[in-house]
């Protein structure tokens, strides 16, 4: 079913109501106006997304639930798609006619899932769905707990052949820093299993059929500042698609001064604790894990902080996301990559209640009072980005997914962005003085990304 939305054109929906998330109807209304202002309604305003939902057709609901809590201490409200966000989003989709609706994210390893989608609630949207089919998934092949000081991971916990792997090969954007001396890392997953998949000229993804087997996907994300990206929305999100964690590198162990990007410089007990955590991964469900954890631990206090990347200077998680994006848009369920778009994916994000500081999984709560519509997740990301008053220039995830490559993002630029609001269009830098926040990045991005102290320094 064409879309008559394009790339360039988010729609936007604003709300100053403090109580929203409690008001169904309420949320309802802000979903449908994102929708219209981006486009959609031209059939029937009612329904708008009934413009890209075909009666019968099947469609997959891609919410964010990273975690169950939020390590700020602070609200969930910022921490994750708001559940009764996803309801009325749900209830939107099954007015437009849907045949089958699939609700499914991958969230981190220890992430308790049936906290995340408690009982109570999948009673409320099994009531929204009525008759039509509904599933909830878990995306994850992996779960892990603690037992102690102990990691258990428990595998195979999905039907293998409800996967499919792609090879993007030297197309894969990871290509340009990728070297023989296997840096890539995923902390906690053994570095050797990545080691298999991610190299060069070879750049496996493991991701899960649904994405490729629906009619239509409505990514859902939490607007949120992320530690090792700049940010979390659109393009981020889709993250939560893949089926196995350790095809995804995140950062490159080693300092900048080393070649690698889990931190800047040249800090010699954090590498000593990068090899221990090596050893602790390698050992996991064996014995001498704990031993090595702890070292690691230990020796990591010296340089304080952590060892996972996040910083700007992080040059492979950005790299990461866009690849797995491109993969959803070119790829198909065999696992064979198109030289045409396959399929567009549609997002609503929930930046009503959003999350700054040290996201995603530690976010502090900034009442945005917005709801986004887009077609494109990079031109989406872009308008994100204004939102949060952040520069696109230094975020590399975003500004990166307008460059040329093969199987791109978009084909337009990022200045050609235009986010609708009441009937009026506004660019990139309007939407950031007249409806955005001043955000607190990540503290590995202060002063980084920021654009009233890029502005303050100016004067």
């Amino acid at each position: 079913m064409e879309s008559p939305v394009t790339d360039v054109r988010i729609g936007l929906a604003l709300t100053d109501s403090a109580d929203v998330y409690s008001d169904h109807e309420g949320l309802r209304a802000l979903v449908r106006d994102a929708a219209t202002a981006a486009g959609l309604g031209t059939n029937d305003r009612g329904v708008p997304l009934a413009d890209i939902i075909a009666p019968g057709a099947s469609v997959l609901l891609k919410p964010n639930w990273v975690l169950e809590y939020n390590k700020s201490g602070a609200t969930m409200d910022c921490m994750v798609t708001h559940p009764a966000f996803i309801l009325a989003v749900l209830a939107e989709v099954i007015a437009a006619r849907a045949g089958k609706v699939i609700i499914a994210d991958a969230p981190i390893q220890n992430a308790r899932f049936e906290m995340l989608a408690p009982p109570a609630w999948r009673a409320q949207a099994a009531k929204i769905a009525g008759s039509t089919p509904l599933e909830i998934l878990d995306f994850r092949n992996t779960i892990a707990t603690h037992n102690g000081s102990q990691l258990l991971t428990q595998d195979g916990l999905r039907d293998p052949s409800r996967f499919v792997e792609f090879n993007l090969g030297p197309d894969s954007v990871l290509e340009p820093v990728s070297g023989e001396d296997n840096k890539f890392r995923n902390t906690n997953y053994n570095p050797d299993d990545m080691a298999q998949v991610q190299r060069p000229g070879v750049h496996r993804f493991l991701l899960c059929k649904e994405p490729f087997e629906v009619d239509v996907i409505l990514n859902l994300p939490k607007l949120k500042a992320h530690g090792k990206a700049g940010v979390t929305a659109a393009l981020k999100n889709l993250v939560g698609m893949n089926g196995d964690k350790n095809y995804l590198p995140h950062h490159r162990v080693g300092g900048s001064a080393l070649g690698g990007d889990c931190y800047e410089g040249l800090k010699p007990f954090k590498r000593l604790a990068e090899s221990f955590l090596d050893t602790a991964n390698r050992r996991i469900n064996r014995p001498g894990y704990i031993i090595a954890a702890w070292s690691s631990e230990f020796a990591n206090r010296i340089h304080g902080g952590d060892l996972e990347g996040k910083w700007w200077g992080n040059d492979t998680t950005w790299r990461m996301v866009l690849d797995l994006n491109r993969i959803i848009l070119y790829g198909d369920v065999d696992g064979v990559m198109h030289q045409e778009r396959q399929r567009r994916v549609f997002s609503i994000t929930d930046a009503i209640t959003a999350g700054e500081h040290n996201g995603p999984l530690a976010p502090e709560p900034v009442k945005l009072g917005a709801v986004t519509f887009g077609a494109s997740s990079a031109h989406a990301d872009a308008a994100h980005l204004a939102l949060m008053r952040f520069i696109p220039e230094n975020v590399s995830l975003v500004r990166e997914a307008f460059a040329a490559m093969r199987y791109p993002l978009t084909s337009d630029t990022m200045a050609e962005t235009r986010v609708w609001y009441q009937g009026v269009s506004y660019g990139l830098a309007e939407v950031a003085r007249k409806f955005g926040r001043d955000f607190v990045a990540p503290d590995g991005w202060a002063g980084r990304v920021e654009q009233s102290l890029h502005m303050n320094e100016a004067v």
